[in-house]
């Protein structure tokens, strides 16, 4: 078989994240019978049916589910190979670190001061993006170094736990679950989270024909969607402690299960500065607490 193109597998990958030709062919600027034809050539190549058709429906096959695993990690590093030589290129060299907005558990501020004490230490470039953006800032090179929060997709990373914390639940303070002190995961189910899933699922991907999470909601767009009632939103400690708000109510949860910050890494980096980062962050996550992590201010709304 003939080496595969990457124009070939960007074809597949909309084709099989769009479960439709046509909205495929609209996301690549195309005409859909070209990719229809390409699709078939690159199954022909391979002797394996990647996707079943009719006339109601696009799926994915089991060699299919692996090969879009397997051409989203090779298109991922294409991108990367280009994006990490044009940064080297530039006359001023940085360190890219991609994060959340507040989700740093107040370690961001003494990181970066122990990371300037380090000899290969480079200026800081901050990243802030939206929930689960940071693991593909790395994987296609738009990061070097970041701060993750569970769950996220761990795919050619190298990571390290930093801590790990409580959640709680932010409801409306007038929803009658804030009358009470303590909840259960059973007393959420169906509730709406601000990305547009279920309590139940907890960062889980939806169910096939269920519509995809939303993205690019800031912190003051999800409380207000949480204060209208519109939603609830599961919180590291950590975060809750900097956004008290009269409208919203902090919850603990019987068995919500606790939130990770790791730093991690896109895997096989060589970079000094990145090791230098990751060693400073470890340092400060194993020394003392920035504040304390109680639950008793939270108690907003009651």
């Amino acid at each position: 078989m003939n080496d595969l193109e990457v124009r070939e597998l960007r074809y597949f990958v909309a084709v099989a994240e769009e479960l439709h030709f046509g909205r495929a062919a609209a996301r690549l600027g195309m005409a859909q019978p070209p990719l229809s034809r390409a699709i078939r050539e690159l199954e022909r190549r391979l002797g394996v049916r990647l996707l079943e058709r009719t006339t109601r429906q696009v799926t994915l096959t089991p060699p299919g589910e692996v090969f879009l695993r397997d051409a989203r990690t090779a298109l991922d590093t294409v991108t990367a190979a280009a994006r990490r030589a044009r940064h080297a290129a530039r006359p001023e060299r940085g360190l890219r670190v991609a994060l959340k907005a507040d989700y740093d558990a107040g370690l961001l501020p003494r990181i970066l001061a122990a990371y300037r004490e380090e000899e290969a230490a480079l200026p800081v470039e901050l990243l802030l993006g939206g929930r689960n953006e940071q693991a593909p800032a790395l994987r296609d090179g738009r990061a070097d170094v970041a701060l993750l929060v569970t769950p996220f997709d761990d795919r050619n990373l190298d990571t390290e736990v930093l801590l790990t914390e409580p959640r709680l639940v932010a409801l409306s303070a007038a929803d009658p679950l804030a009358a009470r002190p303590r909840l259960s995961m059973a007393d959420l189910a169906g509730r709406p989270l601000p990305d547009g899933t279920l309590a139940e699922w907890d960062g889980a991907e939806p169910p096939p024909g269920r519509r995809p999470p939303r993205t690019g909601l800031d912190l003051a767009q999800v409380c207000n969607l949480v204060e209208l009632g519109s939603a609830i939103w599961f919180v590291p400690v950590s975060v809750a402690r900097r956004h008290p708000r009269p409208a919203l109510a902090y919850r603990e949860v019987a068995d919500l299960s606790p939130s990770e910050l790791a730093v991690g890494w896109p895997q096989g980096s060589r970079s000094p500065a990145v090791a230098a980062f990751v060693r400073a962050a470890v340092a400060v996550a194993g020394g003392p607490p920035a504040a304390s992590v109680g639950l008793d201010p939270l108690r907003t709304g009651a």
